[in-house]
Formats: structure tokens, C-alpha cells, sequence
């Protein structure tokens, strides 16, 4: 493994990984087997050409030996034998020379220093062939083992063999001519080599150039997408390299334009996703989000962030979230949408609150694959329900007004007669001194009844235009549909009236307005209490120029909290569970932006360790025509 290991390093090292370097090395490869197979075949020629001319000047330099020294040898001129010897020993293709007899011993030889270099071998011996008569040229193996070539003639003089004539060929400079021709053809390939390189290098630059400003441009592309600004790539040649340039730039206009599509659709996506008045969201397998949308974390109370990566059980509460995760496990599996599953429960960031949410579920798939997420579309019903459980008792209360005026209707022409018998009754003298006085008190109780009435039909039966109206006697009137209540509850009434404070108004929408605001304050004090109405001329606190009328009342009941007083004004907000609506007020509210009032409020809860209670304070502007306004106005919520 180790060995493969430190392979592949070496191939990575060493395998040429660029075009340029690519293209040098083939040339230089094929360059160096060119030239690896002509000087092999030129050696090889060569050779054979130097050894044919050396055999050749070798028997023509033994014959001429072994003929100059027959005639010496049979004259035994031994002196004159060793001087031709010595003489042929000073040609340069020959390395020595020597004359043996019949035997094989010396008798004249090149070598005046030592016998020991040319006496004869075995192998020597094997071509001394008297009969033949012919040239015997062979090779031995000397002790540095280098082949050496030897030549033997028979010397016969008138038939009769008298010695042997040897010649040992001096075949150095045959080699150094091998040599030379080898150091030719090798500089000649180095510079065929260099050659191909220099034409290699310049025909890599024009493919390389190109190549290389693509390469830029990809790593450009991948480092920043968006860098348009860098292209199109400039076209550094014409051939097929060129063609590539224009085709990239050609890719990344088309990718430039899909780009600028799919950004538009995806900021399209997000702003709908971002934007959406509906909870979206997404979940994995494990029921996991993995994306919502800013509107459904709104709903939930917790931020985006901490959605990613929890489960709804961590969210919702446990019924709810059970049955929320059961659906979502019943769309990865099926691959088919839920529609409408209504679930409900208390988030834990608003404990008390009782919330219902509908929600969709449906598949999410990339291609073919399966359900990759399960996208959910969250929708908070929980005002609609309260809206909906408000109009129920709206229309319960509407419908008990509307007997209530129907029977104050029925009832009020007895009544009539009822006083007018009573008044009747009072005028007979007979009557002693009780019965008088009962008769005062029945009829006293049925104008009581009579005014009870009236002040019911005046509810129902508002003005459609605005009147001069003096407030003390729109209280009066409000008080006297609670007085009874409040003297069954020990609440003491303090009544703080300016003649003079008339007001240009709905008469009708004021009274309703003073009745919420009675009405509340009577059931802050179920155990007894005061309460406290007034009404006088005054200015506004934020305009001294202004002049108007206000209006206060006041009790020292169970007050209210901070969390309450932040949302009286809402919509189906109550604390009154069954009884309330949660309209009072916020019908309350919209009357005073119509009559371009303003309203503070001031309140201390029970819980607070101090005097607890409540102060309404509203100022109507005395020249302000009353209109249907957008904006409710310097409208103040304190404690």
C-alpha cells in the first residue's frame, strides 16, 4: 500500500500536467526514440563497415608479413625478420606483431620487453592449421574482457611450412571512429531536441494563452458568479482556441441572463415568502424546520433563528404539536397535501392565550426524487374564532336590545295609565294618610320605571345627525340604567357636573361611549367601591388654544395590570371571559376618533401593593365636527 502510495506521488510529481509541458515532453520522447533507434542502426552499420575494412587491411598486412618473412626465416636472417616486425609494429592500426616456428614458439616479436604479452593461448593455438595454408582471423577474450582480434597465417616456403606470422590489430581508432560518429548523432539529436522544444513552446503559446485566460475566467466565474463585469473573455488567436473563447463568453452571457431570471423569481419568492400575510414553513424528516417565513414567527412569538433545527414540539404545545407532527409523517410517507387540519393549544411564550391555527401541509420533491421536505402554510384563526364567538354574543345582545326596546315600547302606554290612575288616586280626598302615602310612593316607583324606559328607547333609537347635547344629562341618563346595580353593590356615586359643558356630538354614540365606561367601572367593583363622574369646560393639555369639554370617571376598583392596559383598546380583547365581547371599548374608541377626541387612561392593578383603580379622561374639542376619522388621535394608554 505504502509502495502504491509513494507511486502515485511520484506519476503526480512527474506526469506533465499543462498542455505546454505535455507537448515538450512527447517531442522530447519521440525525438530521443528517433534518435535512440538511428544511432543504434548507424552504430550497427557503422561497425559493420569499420570491422569488413579492418579484415580486409588486416589479411593484407599479414600477407605481407608472412611472405617478407619466409625467405628470412629459411635464410635465418632473424635480425632482418625483427626489423620488419619492429616496423609494422609502427602502424597505427597495428598493435603488435610477432613470428613463431612450426611450434608455436617466438622468434622475432614487436614486444622487445616482455615474451609474456604475445605468447600464445589455447585458444591461439586451436588456429595454428599447417595444412590449410590460410589466413585464420579470430577474437579472444583478454583479462579486462574486451574482445581482441588476431590474425594467423601459415608462413610456406616451396611447400614446406616454416612458421607462423601473427599480427594483433591495434582496433582503437576504428572504435574512436565508432565513437565520434556516436557523439555526432547524439549532439544532433540534443539540438533536433531543442529545436522541437523552441517550436513546441512557441506553438504552445498560442493554445496555452487562450487556455489560460479561459482557466482565469473559470476560477473568476466560481469565485464570484455575479462578476458579469469581467466578460466577455478577450480572443487572443484564431484557430479552434478562439472558437472556445467566444463559445465561454457566449455560456456565460446565456448563464448571466438565466441568472438574472432566477434572481428575479427567487427575490419574487422570498418577498411572497418574506411578505405573505400566511405562515409558511418547512420541515425534514425528522419534523425539523428548516425554513419559515418572518410572518409565521411573528405568529409564534420566538425569532426566525430559533425555529431552524426544532421541531414543533418545542414550539407548540404537546397536544397540538403531536398531531402536527403526525401529519407531517403522514405527508413524507403518502407523498400526498393535507388540507385544513385545525389544531389549537397555548404557545409558551403567551401562556393563557388559547390560539387555533389551520393549517395545510403539502410535498415538497426536487425532480423525481421523493418528498424531499414538507412545506406547511400556517394560518392564525384565533381572532377569527373570537370574532366569530363575539358576533355570536353581539347578536345575542342585539337581539336582547331589540326585545328590550320591544318591551319597553309595550310596556310604556301601561305605564301611562298606570300614572295618570296614581295621579288620579292622589287627588281623591278619602284617602287617609297611608294609603296617601303609598300612592306616592307607587307613583314615585313608576315614574322611575317610566324614565328607565325611555332612557332604553333612547339607545335604540339614536339620532342619524349631530346635536347640541349638555354631557351632565347624557350622564344622568347612563347612570340611571345602572343606579339600581350600584346601589345592590354598595358603590358610592360622586357626581362632578358644569352646567355650561355642552357638546356638539352624536348624542346616541356618546351615550354608548359613557355607558362602556360606566358599565366598566361598575364591574371593577363587585365588592362596592366609588365612582367618580364629572364633566367640565376645559383645554387641551397639548394645544392651550384649543377649548372643549372633559370628561372623567373613576373608580377605585380591581384596576388593571400593564399587559392589560396594552391592549384594551384591541379588538375581542376581554378579561371578562364569559360576559365580555372585548367591542366595548374598541367601540368606544372609534367614537371618540370620530368626535376628534382623545382619551388617557390611568390605572393601578389590585397586585401592585398600592390603591388600586382606574381614571378615564376624555376631552372633546368644542369646534370639531363629528366625522368618521382613520386615526385615532393622541389616544394614550398610562399607568
Amino acid at each position: 500500500m505504502r509502495n502504491r502510495t509513494i507511486k502515485s506521488r511520484f506519476t503526480y510529481f512527474w506526469k506533465p500536467r499543462t498542455i505546454r509541458s505535455q507537448l515538450i515532453a512527447g517531442l522530447i520522447a519521440l525525438e530521443s526514440l528517433l534518435l535512440i533507434f538511428f544511432a543504434t542502426v548507424l552504430v550497427r552499420e557503422q561497425k559493420k563497415e569499420i570491422a569488413h575494412r579492418a579484415e580486409q587491411r588486416l589479411s593484407y598486412q599479414i600477407n605481407l608479413l608472412s611472405l617478407q618473412a619466409g625467405p628470412l626465416i629459411v635464410s635465418g636472417q632473424l635480425d632482418a625478420l625483427q626489423s620488419i616486425v619492429s616496423t609494422m609494429r609502427q602502424s597505427s592500426t597495428i598493435r603488435g606483431a610477432q613470428i613463431t616456428d612450426t611450434a608455436g614458439r617466438t622468434m622475432v616479436s614487436s614486444d622487445t620487453t616482455s615474451n609474456g604479452l604475445f605468447v600464445l593461448t589455447p585458444t591461439e593455438r586451436k588456429h595454428m592449421l599447417p595444412g590449410t595454408g590460410r589466413i585464420q582471423t579470430f577474437n579472444i577474450v583478454s583479462n579486462g574482457d574486451e574482445d581482441i582480434t588476431e590474425a594467423v597465417e601459415p608462413i610456406v616456403v616451396d611447400g614446406g611450412l616454416v612458421g607462423y606470422a601473427w599480427i594483433y590489430p591495434d582496433m582503437g581508432p576504428d572504435r574512436g571512429q565508432v565513437r565520434s560518429l556516436l557523439r555526432i548523432t547524439i549532439m544532433y539529436g540534443l539540438f533536433a531536441i531543442l529545436g522541437s522544444v523552441l517550436v513546441a513552446i512557441v506553438l504552445a503559446q498560442s493554445i496555452t494563452r487562450p487556455l489560460a485566460v479561459l482557466r482565469e475566467g473559470t476560477r473568476q466565474l466560481i469565485r464570484d458568479p455575479s462578476a458579469s463585469h469581467r466578460f466577455p473573455l478577450p480572443v487572443l488567436s484564431s484557430n479552434e482556441a478562439s472558437d472556445l473563447t467566444m463559445a465561454f463568453n457566449r455560456m456565460v452571457s446565456s448563464m448571466d441572463e438565466q441568472r438574472s431570471g432566477l434572481n428575479d423569481t427567487l427575490a419574487l419568492l422570498d418577498s411572497m415568502l418574506a411578505n405573505a400575510p400566511t405562515g409558511f414553513g418547512f420541515f425534514d424528516r425528522k419534523c425539523r424546520y428548516v425554513r419559515v417565513n418572518r410572518f409565521l414567527a411573528d405568529l409564534n412569538g420566538i425569532p426566525v433563528s430559533k425555529h431552524l433545527g426544532r421541531t414543533p414540539s418545542e414550539i407548540f404545545p404537546i397536544p397540538a404539536s403531536v398531531e402536527f407532527e403526525d401529519y407531517i409523517r403522514i405527508v413524507f410517507e403518502s407523498g400526498k397535501a393535507v388540507q385544513d387540519v385545525v389544531v389549537s393549544g397555548e404557545l409558551s411564550e403567551h401562556p393563557g392565550i388559547h390560539r387555533h391555527w389551520l393549517i395545510s401541509l403539502y410535498p415538497v420533491r426536487t425532480g423525481t426524487q421523493p418528498v424531499r421536505w414538507v412545506g406547511a402554510i400556517v394560518v392564525d384563526t384565533t381572532e377569527r374564532i373570537r370574532a366569530e364567538e363575539a358576533l355570536r354574543k353581539t347578536e345575542k345582545l342585539a337581539a336582547a336590545g331589540r326585545l328590550a326596546a320591544s318591551i319597553a315600547h309595550e310596556i310604556n302606554n301601561p305605564l301611562e295609565a298606570v300614572t295618570n290612575l296614581l295621579y288620579l288616586l292622589n287627588l281623591n280626598d278619602s284617602l287617609d294618610s297611608s294609603a296617601r302615602k303609598y300612592a306616592e310612593m307607587a307613583q314615585f316607583e313608576v315614574a322611575r320605571v317610566s324614565e328607565i324606559t325611555q332612557q332604553t328607547l333612547r339607545f335604540y333609537r339614536q339620532s342619524t345627525l349631530p346635536v347640541m347635547s349638555r354631557m351632565s344629562d347624557l350622564l344622568d341618563s347612563v347612570i340611571a340604567l345602572h343606579l339600581g346595580r350600584m346601589n345592590g353593590l354598595n358603590i358610592d356615586l360622586v357626581r362632578d357636573y358644569q352646567a355650561e359643558a355642552d357638546l356638539f356630538c352624536f348624542a346616541g354614540e356618546m351615550r354608548q361611549l359613557l355607558n362602556n365606561l360606566v358599565g366598566n367601572a361598575v364591574d371593577a367593583m363587585p365588592l362596592g367601591g366609588r365612582l367618580y363622574v364629572g364633566v367640565r369646560r376645559s383645554r387641551s393639555w397639548k394645544d392651550p388654544e384649543m377649548e372643549g369639554v372633559r370628561i372623567f370617571v373613576a373608580d377605585n376598583g380591581y384596576g388593571m395590570d400593564e399587559n392589560v392596559r396594552r391592549h384594551i383598546f384591541e379588538p375581542f380583547f376581554t378579561t371578562k371571559e364569559v360576559t365580555g365581547t372585548g367591542l366595548g371599548l374598541w367601540v368606544s374608541a372609534e367614537i371618540i376618533r370620530k368626535h376628534s377626541g382623545t382619551v388617557a387612561v390611568r390605572s393601578r392593578s389590585i397586585n401592585e401593593g398600592k390603591t388600586s383603580g382606574t381614571v378615564f379622561m376624555l376631552f372633546f374639542p368644542e369646534k370639531a365636527v363629528p366625522a368618521v376619522a382613520s386615526e385615532p388621535q393622541n389616544r394614550e394608554v398610562t399607568a
